[in-house]
């Protein structure tokens, strides 16, 4: 009797330890796919920050770069929240939903933007309530508002911080209803 306990012991744990080998390969398995799938799925092809600030540092030293490359590297402030208002219309009145980033050059025109959103927002609310909705039917009357809210978002910003802080306002959402 004390043989077929030791052969039985002997045999539960050479099938433990098959399964325990099998278990063990699964989730190497797993782990290598996925870090796999991490890797093509996250951008793997992205070039490193300090390649990008190495190719306008070159470039700037040739003298090929454009203005803004030599102000920084764009960043984009959004709007916490999009623009509600109504427009008048020559039909009838409409209700226009606007979401809004300011393109800014540098970290420290990021700041300042996000510094002085409630002036930003300020502004760009007294711009859009100066249009119709006879405008902002056109692809023309779009890009007039959108030169408009740039034009005044950096008049306001300049008073405050002496510099124009923004470099474009892009309207990144549009619904007229």
């Amino acid at each position: 009797m004390a043989d077929d306990k030791q052969t039985d012991l002997q045999i539960e744990e050479g099938g433990g330890s098959k399964k325990k080998l099998i278990i063990i390969i699964a989730v190497v398995v797993l782990l290598v796919g996925g870090g796999a799938g991490y890797f093509l799925f996250a951008g793997g092809d992205d070039p490193a920050p300090a390649t990008l600030e190495q190719e306008q540092g070159s470039a700037s030293e040739q003298g090929a770069a454009a203005p803004s490359a030599q102000l920084g590297s764009a960043l984009y402030v959004g709007m916490p929240r999009p623009f509600v208002f109504n427009v008048p219309g020559a039909a009838r009145d409409r209700i226009v939903q606007i979401k809004v980033q300011l393109l800014v050059r540098g970290e420290g025109n990021e700041e300042a933007a996000k510094k002085h959103i409630p002036l930003i927002e300020g502004t760009l609310l007294s711009v859009f309530a100066g249009t119709n909705a006879d405008e902002l039917s056109t692809a023309a009357g779009k890009e007039s508002l959108r030169d408009e809210a740039l034009t005044q978002v950096q008049q306001a910003l300049e008073g405050v911080e002496g510099s124009k802080v923004v470099e474009r306002v892009l309207f990144t959402g549009f619904v007229m209803q």
